[in-house]
């Protein structure tokens, strides 16, 4: 058996990578060493609950408050004494935190070959998303096989002088696992989602994490918010809130005690994408989120300076809006009171995937070790999923 040591420490790196080790357990000569550096611990301890993951290696490097530093020096001192003791014969890691770069930087410094999933989004601004940016452009020098979701990624790639034949474009992982847990007749089992009206409501589902956003930006962003329930007494705001500390003071209070607001505890993946089903309007600072919204037909207002999943701004299902509170109030009030601007934005895309990805990835390693002879197929990308 070829082992694959798959390197992730975070929620979203979670739910990307669990169906592609699903799908390696299945090749039959690829075995999967989950290994879990638990940058976030209880965020990720959901996603490996719901998807029943059971990490070969938990290092369990989270600590209170941590900076970015310590993630990687304690990141980098756990994985070398795992890689050398399993000695895979590849390690895959996903997307762009600092366990996936420290994952990258570590294979490579056991001379070990890399695959790197989600390869080849940029934005081209160093410190926009950050440290995310440069996480990817660095893995990418690290990396021997790429893993573009999309032909644009892939195009970037090739103009850094990536050779196509280590490049592959696969979709989305993302997608892979939205379609196995968001279900049409889905009951929410939560107090608070139980509470909510879903077919009076219009639902504006919130997300806002990055760190570029901390501070006055996210200050902004709730004042928007705030404007938004004042104005309008037929939405409800959802905003599941991130545990750092640094975004829950702020988020509290501007937001606390306003009875169309609901500030909730980060729900696990299956609540979280069965709500993002049933929403009006998501606005977001997350990447993955972008994508998934995109596949479900629900538009996005970014709340970002700018983005690395471009396709779907040009195809219109997605707005780059920044962090201006006028600007978030003006366009999100065009999307609740204009049905043709609305539906405009509101259309089911198939840029990121197609629920197939995590196959692909796993025909091509099995074409990098030479157990199948037929390089696989690119992902084509069409306008809608029909």
């Amino acid at each position: 058996m070829i082992k694959i040591m798959i390197v992730f420490g975070t929620r979203p790196e979670a739910i990307k990578i669990a169906p592609v080790i699903s799908e390696l357990a299945k090749t039959g000569s690829l075995k999967p060493i989950v290994t879990v550096t638990a940058q976030h611990r209880e965020m990720l301890d959901q996603v490996l609950d719901v998807f029943s993951i059971r990490p070969d290696y938990d290092l369990n490097i989270m600590r209170p408050n941590q900076k970015l530093s310590e993630i990687s020096t304690r990141s980098i001192s756990a994985l070398e004494k795992v890689i050398q003791k399993e000695r895979p014969e590849m390690v895959l890691i996903q997307g762009d935190t600092t366990t996936a770069f420290i994952g990258a930087l570590m294979a490579f410094y056991n001379k070990i070959p890399v695959g790197h999933i989600e390869a080849g989004l940029r934005t081209h601004d160093k410190y926009n998303p950050f440290p995310e940016e440069i996480n990817r452009r660095l893995i990418s020098v690290l990396s021997d096989l790429h893993f573009a979701p999309t032909k644009m990624a892939y195009e970037s790639l090739a103009r850094e002088g990536i050779e196509d034949k280590k490049i592959y474009i696969t979709g989305n992982t993302v997608i892979d696992s939205l379609l196995g847990i968001v279900k049409t007749d889905y009951e929410f089992n939560h107090s608070a989602l139980n509470k909510i009206d879903f077919g009076k409501k219009k639902i504006i589902l919130v997300t806002i994490h990055r760190r570029e956003n901390w501070g006055i930006p996210l200050k902004t962003i709730c004042l928007a918010l705030k404007k938004l329930a004042e104005k309008y007494s037929n939405i409800e705001i959802i905003y599941p809130v991130h545990p750092n500390l640094k975004i829950r003071e702020v988020v509290k209070t501007v937001l606390k005690g306003n009875p169309q607001i609901h500030l909730l505890p980060p729900l696990n993946y299956e609540l979280f994408s069965n709500l993002m089903n049933r929403s009006y309007l998501i606005l977001t600072d997350s990447g993955g989120i972008q994508e998934e919204a995109s596949f479900l037909g629900k538009p996005v207002l970014i709340l970002r300076k700018v983005t690395e999943r471009t396709e779907i701004i040009k195809v219109g299902t997605a707005k780059l809006l920044g962090t201006e509170k006028d600007r978030i109030v003006h366009e999100a009030s065009k999307l609740l009171t204009d049905k043709d601007e609305y539906s405009k934005m509101a259309k089911s895309t198939n840029f990121y995937g197609d629920g197939q990805a995590s196959k692909r990835i796993c025909e091509a390693l099995l074409y990098w070790f030479k157990i199948t002879r037929e390089r696989p197929v690119n992902f084509k990308v069409g306008t809608n999923n029909a």
